[in-house]
């Protein structure tokens, strides 16, 4: 039998345009029920207009995805969904890989040119897609079939009682004013993580305050919060970065830079 190859290359034929900058804010399994439309641009120095003809007529396709930020794999990985429990990354779809493949069935709605608009998806901006293939309901599909311990994770979450959020005076003014003055809303995919399970977890980055309370990390901020049985209560919001980080030249790019300066001139940090 012939040796393998040491090594594979692959190359990307497209990037993944989405509004989601952050994997904060991608969902770990999108709500379909929710529009959004994303646009994969594939290259334009590969012969790809071929390649594309006849997929206007599938209403769903398979991503072929590279996790670009994840350098690093794990053999034991620490699912956001469930109890604090580590498995095997064969057994999970974590980011940290051998290799950083990602697969993604996703809504079809429209094919231009070099241009695919698809639906829902959990992928940042920026993601190389390396391959499309058409989703085939009668072969892709097996509801019937046993998924491991996610039954179990499932079967706990319904067993379990609803988390109700709640918010404080100062975390709704913080928020709406973020809302309305930089447009940014992370409150939504909060919620939906705390409404699950808010007790600290690292993948969800949910952890204990020293102070007393808990925090949960929402890309570039934070929000604290506290928990009365069932009763989630948010109680304000925080940058992520401290002021003496946002100022620093040496450390370019961090997000919502301009927006977490302007919040600290109204929400200074605390000593």
């Amino acid at each position: 039998m012939e040796d393998p190859p040491p090594a594979l290359s692959v190359q990307p034929i497209g990037w993944l345009r989405t509004g989601k900058t952050l994997k904060f804010h991608a969902l770990h399994q999108p709500r379909e029920s929710i529009a959004e439309i994303n646009r994969i641009e594939l290259r334009k120095d590969s012969r790809f207009e071929g390649a594309l003809r006849d997929l206007n007529g599938f209403s769903r396709i398979w991503l072929v995805w590279w996790f670009h930020r994840n350098p690093n794999w794990r053999p034991m990985v620490l699912p956001p969904r469930g109890p604090a429990v580590r498995r095997g990354v064969f057994a999970t779809r974590s980011p940290h890989r051998p290799n950083p493949i990602g697969i993604s069935a996703v809504q079809l709605i429209d094919v231009s040119r070099l241009t695919l608009h698809v639906g829902p998806c959990d992928l940042v901006d920026g993601t190389p897609i390396l391959d499309i293939k058409p989703y085939l309901p009668a072969y892709d599909a097996f509801p019937a079939e046993k998924s491991g311990w996610w039954e179990e994770v499932e079967s706990v979450e319904r067993a379990s009682p609803q988390f109700t959020i709640h918010w404080a005076p100062l975390a709704r003014k913080q928020r709406d004013w973020l809302r309305s003055n930089w447009n940014v809303d992370f409150s939504d995919r909060m919620c939906e993580l705390l409404g699950r399970d808010p007790s600290p977890h690292r993948s969800r980055r949910i952890k204990k305050r020293r102070s007393g309370g808990f925090e949960i990390g929402c890309g570039a901020w934070r929000a604290i919060f506290s928990l009365d049985l069932t009763r989630v209560t948010i109680l304000e919001i925080t940058p992520a970065y401290p002021l003496r980080f946002l100022i620093d030249p040496e450390r370019p790019g961090i997000t919502d830079c301009d927006a977490q300066i302007d919040f600290l001139k109204h929400w200074p940090e605390k000593d």
